[in-house]
């Protein structure tokens, strides 16, 4: 298949991108506008429920921003394998409301006060109606996904809802451990993370009837782009700006998260850098994020992190440069490009 170079030249170690300023996620996903849209207003209508704490707990998180690239991941890989029909739209809307569950619980396991600028939920509305509005938004999910009548695809979905929660679990049990390798790490984020968008992306090569080699090449995208995400993620809870990240820098280190800046920071201090990072990471020292945040950065764990998420970048450039050649196809690869680049 022949690329356009506007679109991205890969090279190795790095990617060069050949426009001078590629454009925003938000300007590379027009494609989809349209899709988006009727996303929402399938969320809209099918967070109606009985109960008012329900509706405004979940329209409240749901409203409160976020970059939508799990519904995005299912309506691109369908789009580039030709499928246009309206379950879609639902489908999306499910993978959404998975995704939203998942933070409503996330939030409350955390203690978190923030996120995307705004109080969160539990902050908000209490820990019980985050709980209980995330089980509404799940079992609403499930509900949904009957509606595709297609057996394959809750299987998906349903394994990769069981999957999210064993990842969850596999964090909670690494909280304050300091010995965790960067293959355990992985191993969680891929669980808790790249899960999802793994699962988005198959969906939308099995509504779209696709052979087992572009499912697989879909999977492998979304999978590849989710571990990206994450560690990019990680990267920013030491790197990024707060204003613009919408939540509070070292919310890991308060948490006891070791994450992959402080695993290759560990791997590449000395005994005095390793200590400060180790005793960091066992206390929840946040109190210690400035000489933490100093350490990531004399040590290159920063750059080694952004390496790992290059790589995995690639692979899911590699993985959709398989599918067929269109916009659709042309904006996964730019997705993962920009991925790089994002400070939020």
């Amino acid at each position: 298949m022949a690329w356009p170079v506007s679109i991205i030249l890969v090279t190795s170690p790095v990617f060069t991108i050949l426009q001078p300023h590629p454009p925003s996620p938000e300007s590379s996903l027009s494609i989809i506008a349209s899709d988006m849209r009727e996303v929402d207003r399938v969320i809209a209508l099918r967070l109606d429920s009985g109960v008012p704490l329900v509706g405004e707990v979940s329209r409240y998180i749901i409203s409160a921003g976020g970059k939508r690239l799990r519904p995005a991941l299912l309506l691109l890989a369908s789009g580039a394998l030709g499928f246009q029909g309206p379950q879609r739209h639902n489908l999306a809307a499910v993978v959404e409301f998975i995704h939203t569950a998942t933070l409503l619980h996330d939030d409350v396991v955390d203690d978190s006060i923030m996120r995307r600028g705004n109080a969160t939920a539990n902050e908000r509305f209490g820990n019980p109606a985050s709980v209980l509005v995330g089980d509404f938004l799940y079992s609403r999910a499930f509900q949904m996904m009957v509606d595709a009548q297609d057996m394959r695809i809750m299987q998906v979905l349903a394994d990769a809802t069981n999957v999210i929660a064993e990842g969850e679990v596999l964090q909670l049990m690494n909280m304050h451990n300091a010995a965790l390798d960067e293959a355990n790490y992985l191993q969680v984020i891929r669980s808790k993370t790249a899960k999802l968008f793994e699962a988005s992306a198959r969906v939308g090569a099995i509504l779209s009837g696709a052979t087992a080699r572009l499912e697989a090449a879909c999977a492998d995208y979304g999978q590849a782009l989710g571990t990206a995400f994450q560690i990019i993620d990680d990267v920013l809870d030491y790197a990024g700006d707060h204003h613009v990240m919408g939540k509070s820098i070292g919310d890991d280190l308060r948490e006891g998260k070791t994450t992959l800046p402080l695993i290759a920071a560990m791997e590449r201090g000395d005994s005095a850098q390793r200590n400060i990072v180790r005793q960091a990471i066992e206390t929840g020292g946040v109190a210690m994020l400035d000489d933490v945040i100093q350490v990531v950065n004399a040590t290159g764990a920063i750059d080694v992190s952004r390496e790992a998420a290059m790589r995995e970048a690639r692979r899911a450039i590699n993985a959709a440069k398989q599918l067929p050649e269109g916009p659709h196809t042309y904006c996964l690869i730019q997705l993962a490009t920009q991925l790089l680049g994002r400070n939020s």
